[in-house]
């Protein structure tokens, strides 16, 4: 297994080329155009949104055929979601960015259920990630026991075990304790050094054996099974959106924690949402409370993340230079601003920003933690940010050059259109 990629697997690879088949399934075929239609419909997008919709449809789609190809909890794998298109065995494997993603994390899913027993076995990076839960969820993605990555009993070769079965921790920090409703683990590894961090490698066995044996899905169910997810997915990620618009442009909600509906437990959540005209910026100021680790993305209506790879579509706080006084202000802008902070929106005069905050100390975020914005005219921003770090057309290029590289590191396969 150490010889592997940790993402890039044999298995993957070969989840991936069966997915490729898969949607070319009558059923996925004809659930492909519906729910189109419906979403459509339902979102009422403007005219820039619009634009953005098939390549972002293809992902969110293509998503839900790994994910829900995947679902057998008595012969699970890893699968990893959220990866950018690429290609394997000379086929273009589409992306699977779906539900505001967050563009630091390695997503990877392995089905279970609640009455078997299972091993996740792996080993942990040289440079051991800032954040890393494995999350058992319910059938809702709601929290039902976690694993933390980052403080689990490694040996000193890096490797590690996890046992997961109905039986209580007792004190053991690499056990999951599951229930009658355990559906499936979410495991993030997010990467605050896109050049240094390395996700970790994760295998499953189920070492259960019993009754409760079963045949594996036909195509044809399989098929059903992911029209119906496509279907769930397009409705999960419209009500997230439907939220975001529903409040004022450029400006921010409280944070929040959650582990229900996807959210991560002890994580902290600032969203909002930008509209701007030509020649205006989005400023976001952020404290971050504390937190060894933050980022701030963008994302359109659909529920994908924008140009992550060939441009500062996101930022973490590794990736960002803070002010004198340790709080970071942000450009949000279209068009380049010359700031070394700048979060480029792909030409998108609108979107969705889903700031993330986690891994504070023994009491939790410190009274500072905020996220505000304002919009700002470009043409007066050496006025309203006279001391934001600047930078050269040279040292954006390297920006650039080291983002990409790092971003490398999880999909060695290279970034196709």
């Amino acid at each position: 297994m150490p010889d592997e990629h940790p993402v890039a697997t044999a298995e993957q690879h070969a989840h991936e080329l069966a997915a490729l088949d898969l949607i070319q399934h009558p059923t996925v075929k004809a659930a492909y155009t519906s729910v189109a239609e419906t979403w459509l419909a339902r979102a009422k997008p403007s005219d820039a949104m619009r634009e953005r919709f098939e390549a972002a449809f293809e992902e969110v789609m293509f998503s839900a055929a790994v994910w829900s190809s995947n679902s057998d909890p008595l012969r699970p794998k890893v699968t990893t979601i959220t990866r950018l298109a690429h290609e394997v065995e000379g086929q273009r494997i589409p992306g699977t960015r779906w539900g505001i993603d967050n563009p630091d994390s390695v997503y990877r899913v392995i089905p279970i259920a609640g009455d078997e027993r299972y091993e996740i076995r792996g080993k942990v990076g040289a440079h051991r990630m800032t954040e890393n839960y494995f999350t058992l969820w319910n059938a809702n993605m709601g929290t039902i026991d976690v694993v933390d990555g980052r403080r689990m009993e490694v040996e000193p070769d890096g490797s590690y075990v996890i046992t997961v079965d109905s039986s209580p921790k007792n004190g053991r920090t690499n056990h999951i304790t599951s229930t009658p409703e355990a559906h499936e683990f979410y495991i993030r590894d997010v990467l605050l050094d896109w050049t240094l961090d390395e996700p970790n490698h994760i295998t499953v066995e189920r070492v259960s054996t019993g009754s409760n044996d079963r045949p594996a899905l036909t195509l044809d169910e399989q098929a059903e099974a992911t029209a119906a997810m496509m279907a769930h997915f397009a409705d999960f990620t419209g009500k997230l959106s439907y939220g975001m618009y529903k409040t004022p442009a450029n400006h921010f909600s409280l944070g929040w924690t959650a582990d229900q509906h996807g959210a991560m437990r002890n994580q902290v959540y600032v969203a909002g949402r930008f509209e701007l005209e030509p020649g205006q910026g989005f400023v976001v100021d952020v404290s971050d409370g504390g937190a060894e680790y933050f980022t701030v993305p963008l994302g359109n209506l659909w529920g994908t993340t924008l140009d992550i790879y060939g441009s500062t579509g996101s930022l973490n706080k590794a990736q960002s230079t803070p002010n004198e006084d340790g709080t970071y202000t942000y450009v949000i802008a279209a068009e380049n601003p010359g700031v070394h902070n700048w979060i480029d929106t792909d030409g998108l005069p609108e979107g969705i920003l889903t700031l993330r905050m986690a891994e504070f100390g023994p009491d939790g975020a410190s009274k500072d933690l905020a996220a505000t914005g304002r919009v700002i005219d470009l043409a007066d921003l050496d006025k309203e940010l006279p001391d934001i770090a600047k930078v050269t057309a040279a040292e954006r290029a390297e920006q650039l050059a080291v983002r990409q590289a790092g971003y490398l590191n999880r999909l060695p396969e290279g970034v196709v259109a």
